[in-house]
Parts: C-alpha cells; sequence; structure tokens
C-alpha cells in the first residue's frame, strides 16, 4: 500500500471536474426489493436501472470496478448525485467521510484487503437517498454477495423488510468487519515473527518488522476515520436514519471501538519486537565477547609462559640462565603446566557459570 495512495486532478482543476480518461471493465448490479418482491439483475448501462425507479420499491445499485466518467454523469443525472461526491468517487483513496446533500447522504470508507502479503485499500463510496442506494467499490468482484444472500430469503430478512438505512448499515458493517480477518493475519504474523527473532534474528526479520510496522500505520490512518464516521451516523439528527436503525448502529460503533483497540495492540507489540531484535542482536554479540574473552583469558598465562622461555638465557654465560632449558623433560614439563593451568581455568569459569 502506498503512503499516498489517492488520486487526484492537476491543481487549479474546477470542482466537480470528471475525468475522461478511459478506465477498466466495471460490473452494474440491480437489486430491486421490497417486503414481498425482489428483482436481480446484471446491468449494461447505467440507464437500464429507469424502469425500477417508478416503482414503490427500494433499489440498490452496485458497481464494481473503477467507473468512467460517462457511467458517473449518467447515475448522477438518474439519482440527482452531487458533482463534487462524483468527483471523490472517480479520484479514489478518499479520507473515511459523511456528507449530507439534502435528503441524501454520501459516505466513503476504506475497505482493507490483505493480498500478496500487502494491505490494499479498497474505496466504498455509498449514496443513499429515501427509496435507493448507490454503491461504488474499487474491487474488480462484488465484496457484497453475502449480502444479497442474505436478502433472498423473503420470510428471514430483515434486509427485506426495513428501509434503505438498515441497508447502509449493513454495507457500513460489512466493510467495517471486513478489518477483522486482515488484523487476524498481522497477529498470527507478528507471533511467528516473534519466535523467530528469539531463535535466529537475522536481516530478513528486521525487513519484516519495519514492513508489518509500515502496514498497520496505513491500515490505522485508513480505519482510524471511520469511527468517527459511525459515531455521526448515530449521533447526528439523520432523516434517512430511523430510531429502529440505531442499535445496529451502536453495535457497528462497537466493532470500530474493538478494531481499533486491536490495531493499537499490533503497533505496540510491532513496536516491541524491534526491541525484541535489538536485544537478541545485543544478547548474541554479547555470547560471542563472552567466548572470545574466555579463550584469550585462557591463552593469556600460557602466552606468557611460551614468552618467558622463549628468551632462551643460556646458563652457560651466565648464573642467571634459565636452568630449565638444559632438562631431559624440560619440555613435556612445560606443556604440563600450560594444559594444567588451561583446565583450571575452565574448572573455575564454569563454576562462576562464565561457560
Amino acid at each position: 500500500m502506498s503512503y499516498l495512495g489517492k488520486s487526484y486532478h492537476p491543481p487549479g482543476t474546477a470542482p466537480g471536474t470528471l475525468d475522461d480518461r478511459k478506465r477498466g471493465a466495471i460490473e452494474i448490479r440491480l437489486v430491486d426489493y421490497d417486503g414481498e418482491d425482489y428483482v436481480e439483475r446484471t446491468l449494461e448501462r447505467a440507464e437500464d436501472c429507469t424502469p425500477y425507479l417508478d416503482r414503490v420499491s427500494r433499489t440498490w445499485i452496485q458497481v464494481n470496478g473503477r467507473p468512467d466518467a460517462d457511467t458517473l454523469r449518467s447515475l448522477g443525472r438518474l439519482f440527482d448525485l452531487h458533482e463534487l461526491a462524483l468527483e471523490d468517487v472517480l479520484n479514489t483513496g478518499q479520507r473515511p467521510k459523511l456528507d449530507i446533500f439534502g435528503d441524501q447522504l454520501f459516505v466513503v470508507l476504506a475497505m482493507p484487503v490483505h493480498r500478496n502479503g500487502s494491505v490494499v485499500s479498497e474505496q466504498v463510496s455509498i449514496f443513499a437517498g429515501p427509496d435507493y442506494l448507490v454503491c461504488f467499490s474499487t474491487t474488480d468482484t462484488d465484496p457484497f454477495e453475502p449480502l444479497r444472500k442474505r436478502m433472498r430469503p423473503p420470510s428471514t430478512s430483515r434486509l427485506r423488510s426495513q428501509g434503505i438505512d438498515y441497508l447502509l448499515y449493513g454495507i457500513v458493517d460489512f466493510v467495517i468487519d471486513a478489518a477483522f480477518p486482515v488484523l487476524e493475519e498481522f497477529g498470527v504474523e507478528i507471533e511467528q515473527l516473534e519466535e523467530v527473532l528469539l531463535a535466529a534474528p537475522g536481516r530478513d526479520a528486521i525487513a519484516r518488522i519495519h514492513h508489518i510496522r509500515r502496514e498497520l500505520l496505513l491500515l490505522r490512518r485508513m480505519l482510524w476515520p471511520q469511527r468517527e464516521l459511525v459515531s455521526r451516523l448515530q449521533r447526528d439528527e439523520i432523516e434517512l436514519i430511523s430510531d429502529s436503525t440505531m442499535p445496529f448502529l451502536r453495535d457497528c460503533y462497537d466493532h470500530c471501538v474493538q478494531i481499533i483497540d486491536l490495531l493499537e495492540s499490533f503497533r505496540e507489540m510491532s513496536a516491541s519486537l524491534l526491541e525484541v531484535y535489538l536485544s537478541s542482536i545485543s544478547n548474541r554479540t554479547n555470547e560471542v565477547m563472552r567466548v572470545l574473552t574466555i579463550i584469550s583469558t585462557i591463552f593469556i598465562p600460557l602466552t606468557f609462559i611460551v614468552g618467558v622461555y622463549g628468551m632462551n638465557f643460556d646458563t652457560e654465560r651466565s648464573p642467571w640462565g634459565m636452568p630449565e632449558l638444559g632438562w631431559y623433560y624440560g619440555y613435556p614439563l612445560v606443556w604440563g603446566v600450560m594444559i594444567l593451568i588451561a583446565l583450571t581455568l575452565m574448572w573455575f569459569f564454569r563454576r562462576k557459570h562464565w561457560l
């Protein structure tokens, strides 16, 4: 995930400008429903939804992919969507927010997706009116199939019996809950990385630590504003939101709080991983230095003995010479003394628990 992650017009561009560049393929799905009837179909063009707008029902338009300017203009004319909001749909990477245009709500959400070892932010833009909801998702495939699956049974579907505000809640709750599996993967990765750091820390481990910290930072920037967004949905006096939907929005806010708590916990754990890495490297260096120090300490007296007897003062020329140089067993005797000193030092180090 890039640090910027936002597309934008050049400075000086007029507000509400829609870029006419060609985009990728999109999918437009329509769901028209009420307590009795349910219609679901795929549209070739945005204008194909016109026959359903005059019905006494609720209409959900789902656009998957990055729509072109013509599709946005068509939907804007059909549902009277504000031009500034359409610009935010086109320029993805927006900060999660809530705007109110008369009796219409415009909601921008960030849905985290773990893809190829990195977190990707998929923008979900929602226009909600009294009897319609238009949703744009930057994902190539439709992420809200589980919601439609819940809507199809006529007798057990709360989504069918409630108003558009409950469908809005369902989509917002779905996007927010998408953070739980992403955070769970981070938890597993942090736990595995901690075991690696304690066993054999290396350069790959420190690279993974920095990657995790960067991803969590960007995830925080993505998820933190959504808590305020849900808080506004239940706090502000919005005519579109009915009293029966308020308890569900409060539950959605609780999920936001849980996600932020998990995110902050994982950020603290990732920061402690760096401390564990530095501590492991320091302990490893101290262990190496301890072994080298012990070896040097053992050889210091041996080197002293070898140095003394390497002077080779002759007793024939001076009475202060080395008589041991002429002994028959002088050489093995010196070796015996050196080995005895080394063994004594090793015994002493073990007794002090230095070995």
